[in-house]
């Protein structure tokens, strides 16, 4: 993978994530994805799967604040989320990969799991992809992709490994927004 197309995929997630399109993100940006994620399942901000998600979210900001060295009720710019994200996706290895993003994964999946199984089957990972803006025929064909294993299933394991190679660039299918 070439660093141009790491380096697109990087500037969508910001742009993404950047709800208010100020040009830096800040903690309230990862409280909207919680959100929008809440509102694509019908949930109530206030519900029990809703704040796990949202902490994960917190975690991730801070993270990336810390990284950043913009401390917690700082704003992450373009530039930093780059720096930082980069070198967390293809210079920390997948130990930290999973541990900085796995909570997120764990929170959607805490969402769209209906049947509390932790693992999402075809159906709740159409509703996911649907939560952040992929229209549910690609997410079918996403589904396919992205159950490597090829047991109906999506693991946290699974999931992950499918955002890691989206960053890069073996796999076009996108899951976190």
């Amino acid at each position: 993978m070439t660093t141009a197309i790491a380096n697109d995929r990087l500037q969508r997630r910001f742009d993404k994530w950047d709800a208010d399109a100020n040009g830096v993100l800040e903690r309230e940006d990862f409280h909207e994805e919680a959100a929008k994620i809440a509102h694509a399942f019908g949930k109530s901000p206030d519900s029990r799967e809703v704040q796990a998600l949202r902490d994960a979210f917190d975690g991730l900001f801070d993270y990336l604040a810390r990284e950043a060295g913009v401390g917690p009720v700082g704003a992450v710019t373009r530039e930093q989320f780059l720096q930082v994200t980069g070198d967390l996706i293809f210079r920390a290895g997948e130990a930290s990969f999973n541990r900085v993003l796995g909570p997120v994964v764990k929170g959607i999946i805490g969402i769209c799991d209906k049947n509390a199984d932790g693992q999402i089957n075809a159906e709740e990972f159409q509703a996911w992809l649907a939560g952040v803006g992929v229209n549910r025929a690609e997410a079918k064909e996403a589904f396919q992709q992205v159950d490597t294993n090829g047991d109906g299933e999506l693991s946290l394991e699974e999931l992950l490994a499918a955002v890691r190679e989206y960053h890069f660039g073996r796999l076009d299918v996108e899951l976190l927004g």
